[in-house]
């Protein structure tokens, strides 16, 4: 018998209600000492995906009104037999109704233990798990198609089309490992191999997906950069939405890195508002301009602004050669004022430019398609299968690096226990990816990763 467990499943603030999961074999019992039906019908006498209106107490004490909500055992998230508990959602509340709960026998759940009893009872399989974390963290409209592709079980089918493949060459080899009198003929080598190329391709596709995937799920490290008062501060509270830095026309205002969060499009911009690069002996200001360059050097995309207004500066050209093979989208900024720049070494460097005003908020739809071009947005599918993390990945990159030995293996004539060990090895890799054939180590580290009550 698993011990029941209960946590607050819902964000820890005051809002219209909070949600108390409760999980476990006495689930239902325990449901049953704090709540009480309207009805008077107890919670153990209902079927299951069944609501109750109720009082919620905590011994004779009411605490709140609220409904309960019963899963019965297999046909809940978790597999086990599942109440949860709608109250008001004021903190107070919540973590009365919970303790009220935990007093009764329940145990305070971990992180994502929730969701851990689902994988361990077949509800899930590991990669479905972890789509459930990258659906609750999802900041994109790519991301939370991604995610739900995942949670469908995308990449599991992927995986597994791979593996049926490499299971039935390791069958074949077996029965030639069981008859070692018999040698294995050119033919069936060649079938071997062709199985192990045709698989090793499937991964490489899969591990090709990993860095777009990277962008979908964590953002676009973007640094926002140009000498002072060429309207980076206007920018960036023109893309943020509101006045995230302070804009003056003193020189020298931004001092540090401004940061903040912005959709553009499908994906999410990580902005970084930077110091602007100019020479100075301001001993603050100099050091908010090695931070600029700092981030500049880790940024996975530039906008780099310049002023239409005023020439060309020594600062602007230095610029220019620092970034022109990165990632960029030149901005020529206050386009409503009369130009004096020369912007022919500005399109002579660089390939992805647009004119705007942040002032007047002209050129924001250019520069939006811009930056999708520049970052291939169009180009990253969320329909198919996608790497989501650190740990899949390194699964996948095993496993190809397996198959590629078991394919050197039959080049060089190594005798075919040798081919078939690199396989065994492979489809290993794989069942660990899948959570098939998985240590505990490796079970906990993925569900801490969750937030308490999922």
């Amino acid at each position: 018998m698993s011990k029941t467990i209960a946590a607050i499943s819902t964000p820890r603030a005051a809002g219209g209600i909070s949600v108390i999961r409760i999980s476990g074999d006495n689930a239902i019992a325990i449901a049953d000492q704090v709540f009480f039906p309207v009805s008077g019908k107890k919670l153990f006498q209902q079927a299951g995906y069944t609501a109750a209106f109720g009082d919620i107490r905590d011994g004779e004490h009411q605490i709140d009104q609220g409904v309960a909500l019963v899963f019965r055992s297999p046909k809940s998230y978790t597999g086990e037999d599942v109440v949860e508990i709608s109250c008001h959602g004021g903190i107070l509340v919540t973590e009365k109704v919970l303790r009220a709960v935990l007093r009764e026998g329940a145990f305070p759940a971990g992180p994502g233990e929730f969701t851990k009893r689902a994988f361990l009872n077949g509800k899930l399989t590991l990669t479905q798990a972890e789509a459930v974390t990258d659906l609750i963290n999802a900041e994109s409209e790519k991301g939370l198609k991604a995610a739900q592709c995942a949670l469908k079980g995308a990449l599991y089918q992927k995986i597994s089309t791979v593996l049926d493949e490499l299971l039935s060459v390791t069958a074949h080899i077996a029965a030639y490992i069981d008859y070692p009198d018999e040698d294995i003929d050119d033919m069936e080598l060649e079938k071997i191999k062709i199985v192990c190329e045709s698989c090793s391709e499937s991964l490489r596709k899969l591990l090709e997906t990993f860095d777009r995937g990277k962008v979908i799920r964590e953002g676009v490290e973007t640094v926002i950069i140009g000498r002072p008062n060429v309207g980076k501060s206007t920018l960036m509270n023109l893309l943020s939405g509101y006045q995230k830095s302070i804009v003056t026309n003193i020189p020298g205002t931004t001092r540090d890195v401004v940061e903040e969060s912005v959709n553009i499009g499908d994906v999410v911009l990580r902005l970084a508002d930077t110091a602007g690069i100019r020479e100075t002996d301001d001993i603050i200001e100099k050091a908010g301009v090695e931070r600029t360059f700092d981030r500049l050097m880790s940024a996975d995309l530039v906008l780099a602004v310049f002023d239409s207004s005023s020439p060309l500066s020594d600062m602007d050209y230095t610029l220019i050669d620092k970034i022109k093979e990165m990632p960029t989208v030149a901005i020529i900024n206050k386009s409503d004022l009369i130009a004096n720049i020369d912007k022919k070494d500005i399109y002579n460097n660089f390939k992805h430019i647009v004119e705007i005003s942040a002032a007047t908020q002209t050129g924001v739809e250019d520069l939006n398609l811009a930056i999708n071009e520049v970052l291939r947005l169009n180009d990253i599918s969320t329909s198919g299968a996608m790497l989501a993390n650190e740990r899949q990945y390194h699964c996948v990159l095993r496993a190809d690096s397996l198959l590629q030995g078991a394919l050197e293996a039959i080049q060089v004539g190594f005798t075919i226990d040798a081919v078939d060990i690199s396989i065994e090895s492979a489809i290993s890799a794989l069942l660990e990816l899948t959570g098939e054939k998985v240590t505990d180590a490796v079970v906990n580290e993925v569900f801490s990763q969750f937030c308490v009550g999922k």
